[in-house]
């Protein structure tokens, strides 16, 4: 069973509060002063300081710091004369994001001090703007600089010292996005500003908070329930309402609940009163919503209503809003493998740790994603949608929201930009974060105070929306506090606040607010020993045993193809020369290892502000070591032209890694660890540096993004070497819910591009599972006659029939590194057709990794004109031309 409950915050209503008159901020005239007034531009809402001095060439970039104190102010003479005088109306200030440290004031008078990013703030300020101080109509926010204010509070006297290797270590006493004071991907601006919209709303009578609730996960929903849809709203209204109702509509079901009586309102606009109603929906009537590559992501539009009466059960005005929602359960299982299951299909003991959709199994593919810009501001839909889309195009059904980063909005309305109800709508699922990471919080009661409304604010906000799957305390801390307990004499002490944070506040909220999605304390956790209570498992295993889940980050390019080694998954590279031209600005910074290049190289990370990072070096050359260990190393008489070839190698060989690591995890779905996901460390960018991205800043798809194109098709062929016994395991993977038939092509080739051997497997591969096409040791039996490991390379084609049409993909086997193959000069020939088609011919030999890419300023990617799937980074034979359009 299903249950589902519908509430958005109150902006998200705006548009159809019948009884609300909407005044945005973003209409008023505001000015931007610095501490000391030397600086007094104008200024915009929504917006951030550095982003304002740019717009008005007080600096030329962000990465100039000016001051640490900034104050907005707007004259409110306009909203004030839009909606006139009524002594039965109220005013309300609402913000949806204040970035971070702010005193707020109102007509001259003081409203609030705030020191939470992550929530929203509605104050009652009408009797403030009826009576101005000293003829002051403005609305003032004056912001603190988040640094100085983390250097005052780590000061105290008393204060915990988190034991993470952070430079100054405050930012676990800020509620701010993590990542602003820098990451091993990103720039430290440490922003201020009233980062998302802001609003005045006058009420005749309420305005509206709505959210969701769902059913539990610690007990598995029936699958043939009825579908429950709850309906929580939040109100606040001048006057009291004794007989209220709600009414849901789905029209496209033809639901219609008729009035549903709620508990009654008093008159309150200081907090919201909360009633709630639901009804059910027969399990056959609507569709169920689905992640795009499993079937439909199906969204209904949902109507609520709410009527108020009086006393006298008067009917005295109503309200309705309209939003989009689907059906569907979704639940993280975690309890142990039964000993039934672990003889039937020879899996390791252990306990389970795996997504179910709408009560089936599904294999996770895909990728993490951080904060879209330092500067959230100006982040805007149509960036966030291409980068999302990019992850649909790619193969992906599952985007982890970074634990470092933001909440993402719902929507442009509340947030600036759209995401939750973009990733609804393309039908690909997010694993949601608490914004903790990689670091000890300490348990402050003014902290706690402050992290109870952000939490519950964004879980009802959020949970409204099918894409979401689970709610994760932070990023990668359990094994932290770990650690810390192991190694230092009071290490229980950060093991008690992580439990009392993790495994209980943050739980507790959860649940109190919504039901229907799971919790878990980390990203990377040892899973539980119990689900109710809530007992993590922490080191307390059965040697053998598999529990939780892991990640793998190994720099030594020497092992990249070690399966050994594989246990989220990551290898860092460039950006491409065309994104390095935003940000490059002479001759000299085009080299791989130019100063500015370097300054944007933060791995590992510096520990310290000098710049550029002093241990840059050791992530270039790490890069370095991997192109030369594996691939030709680029040597041009053009420094430009070498430069851009360093860039595309950096990109080959992450890819080359991830697609290797990614069909490890894949094959595990049929080994004993039952592996059902992997998720690559990163998808996007922040800025143009060197990162682990998929997609570059501006839209620009890495290498990577065609390489998960590959190995993220539903049914694939791969290549599996173990160098240490010479052994080759060929395998067809599928992640389907039925068995798959198909065909496998196998074909060697030599590196002029002379077919040596071609072999062709008919295959029936299960339901989420592997079938063996040829298992060879030793290079004798693997080679074709006369070949050589130098000379040779194997071409894998695979087509397979799915859900009655024809997937096909491709992969590449390669004896040994292409640093030391005798490649030929493929003597590329490229010609122009129509619609924008582009062919490809190899005049010499074979061209591995040919790359196309289009010109500056242009968002797009290639697909194969003959499949149509994005294709790029492929292996072009003398003979096999190849259409991109």
């Amino acid at each position: 069973m299903l249950r589902s409950s519908l509430r958005a915050l109150l902006a998200a209503c705006l548009p159809a509060l019948a009884l609300a008159n909407v005044y945005s901020l973003s209409d008023l005239q505001w000015t931007l002063r610095n501490g000391n007034g030397s600086i007094v531009i104008p200024a915009s809402v929504p917006s951030q300081a550095h982003i304002d001095l740019y717009r008005a060439g007080i600096i030329e970039n962000p990465l100039l710091g000016i001051n640490g104190f900034w104050t907005y102010t707007a004259d409110t003479t306009p909203f004030t004369e839009a909606v006139g005088t009524n002594p039965f109306s109220r005013t309300l200030l609402v913000f949806y994001g204040l970035d971070t440290i702010a005193n707020i004031t109102v007509a001259g008078h003081p409203v609030a001090w705030v020191d939470n990013q992550f929530q929203q703030y509605t104050y009652d300020v009408t009797d403030l703007i009826a009576s101005p101080a000293n003829g002051d109509n403005n609305i003032t926010v004056a912001f603190e600089s988040a640094y100085f204010y983390g250097l005052n509070v780590t000061s105290l006297p008393d204060t915990e010292v988190p034991l993470t290797p952070d430079y100054a270590g405050f930012r676990q006493y800020l509620r701010k996005t993590q990542s602003d004071f820098g990451w091993d991907w990103g720039p430290a601006f440490v922003p201020a500003g009233i980062f998302r919209p802001a609003y005045l709303v006058t009420l005749s009578e309420y305005s509206l908070e709505i959210s969701k609730v769902g059913q539990t996960y610690i007990t598995a929903p029936d699958q043939t329930a009825d579908w429950l849809v709850n309906v929580t709203l939040g109100v606040r209204s001048v006057l009291p309402s004794f007989n209220p109702s709600i009414v849901i509509d789905i029209p496209e079901l033809g639901v219609y609940s008729g009035p549903l009586n709620v508990s009654s309102i008093p008159a309150s606009t200081a907090e919201p009163t909360f009633v709630s109603a639901s009804i059910t929906v027969p399990n056959g009537v609507p569709q169920r919503w689905y992640p795009r590559d499993l079937g439909t992501p199906t969204l209904y539009n949902f109507t609520i209503s709410l009527a108020l009466g009086d006393i006298d059960g008067i009917y005295i005005d109503s309200t309705s809003f309209t939003l989009r929602s689907g059906f569907r359960t979704i639940e993280l299982i975690q309890t142990p493998y039964p000993e039934e299951e672990i003889e039937a299909r020879g899996i390791t003991p252990g306990d389970q740790w795996h997504f179910q959709i709408n009560g089936q199994p599904f294999y996770t593919k895909g990728t993490n994603i951080i904060p879209f810009d330092p500067f959230y501001a100006r982040i805007t839909s149509e960036k966030v949608r291409w980068v999302l889309e990019s992850a649909v195009l790619s193969g992906q059904n599952m985007l982890r929201v970074w634990g470092g980063g933001i909440y993402q909005p719902s929507d442009a309305l509340t947030g600036v930009y759209d995401f939750y109800s973009v990733c609804d709508e393309l039908g690909i699922l997010a694993w949601s974060e608490m914004i903790f990471s990689d670091a000890t919080y300490p348990l402050n009661n003014f902290l706690l105070v402050s992290i109870d409304p952000e939490v519950r604010q964004n879980v009802r906000r959020i949970n409204k929306h099918p894409s979401n799957v689970q709610w994760a305390g932070g990023n990668e801390i359990e094994n932290i506090v770990i650690a810390i307990n192991e190694t230092y004499a009071n290490g229980t002490h950060y093991l008690d606040e992580f439990v009392f944070m993790f495994q209980d506040f943050l739980h507790n909220i959860t649940y109190e607010e919504q039901s229907s999605i799971p919790y878990t304390d980390c990203s990377t956790t040892n899973g539980v020993l119990s689900l109710d209570p809530y007992v993590l498992r922490f080191e307390n295993k059965t040697p053998g045993y598999i529990y939780g889940n892991t990640e793998r980050y190994n720099y030594d390019a020497s092992q990249a193809f070690n399966y050994s080694t594989y246990p989220v998954s990551s290898f860092h590279s460039m950006p491409s020369f065309y994104t390095w031209e935003e940000v490059l600005q002479s001759p000299e910074d085009y080299a791989f290892n130019s100063t500015v290049v370097m300054s944007r190289d933060h791995h590992p990370p510096a520990g310290s502000l000098a710049w550029p990072n002093p241990n840059a070096p050791q992530g270039q050359g790490q890069m370095t070591m991997a192109v030369e260990l594996w691939l030709p190393t680029p040597n041009t008489t053009d420094a430009n032209q070498t430069f851009a070839q360093w860039c595309w190698s950096t990109q080959v060989f992450q890819s080359m890694n991830m697609v290797s690591e990614i069909a490890w995890y894949r094959r595990g779905a049929g080994l004993g660890e039952n592996n059902l996901g992997a998720l690559v460390w990163q998808l996007n960018d922040i800025w143009q540096g060197v990162s682990w991205a998929s997609v570059e800043y501006s839209g620009r798809w890495k290498v990577l993004n065609y390489g998960m194109a590959q190995i993220y098709s539903p049914v694939i062929v791969y290549p599996f070497w173990t160098p240490d016994n010479q052994t080759l395991d060929i395998m067809v993977t599928s992640d389907r819910w039925y068995a798959v038939n198909g065909t496998a092509q196998l074909t060697w080739y030599d590196w002029a591009g002379t077919q040596l051997e071609a072999m062709t497997h008919e295959f029936t591969v299960p339901s989420l599972n592997n079938t063996v096409l040829m298992s060879m040791q030793g290079y004798d039996e693997i080679l074709p006659s006369g070949a050589t490991p130098t000379n040779s390379w194997m071409l894998l084609n695979v087509t397979a029939d799915v859900n009655g049409r024809t997937v096909a993909m491709e992969t590449y086997y390669t004896p040994t590194s292409l640093a030391y193959a005798e490649l030929v000069d493929p003597e590329i020939a490229l010609t122009t057709g129509e619609n924008l088609t582009f062919t490809l011919s190899a005049k010499g030999g074979v061209a591995a990794y040919a790359w196309l890419d289009h010109p500056y300023g242009t968002v797009g990617y290639f697909v194969d004109d003959t499949t149509g799937n994005p294709l790029n980074g492929f292996y072009l034979v003398p003979g096999i031309d190849r259409t991109c359009q």
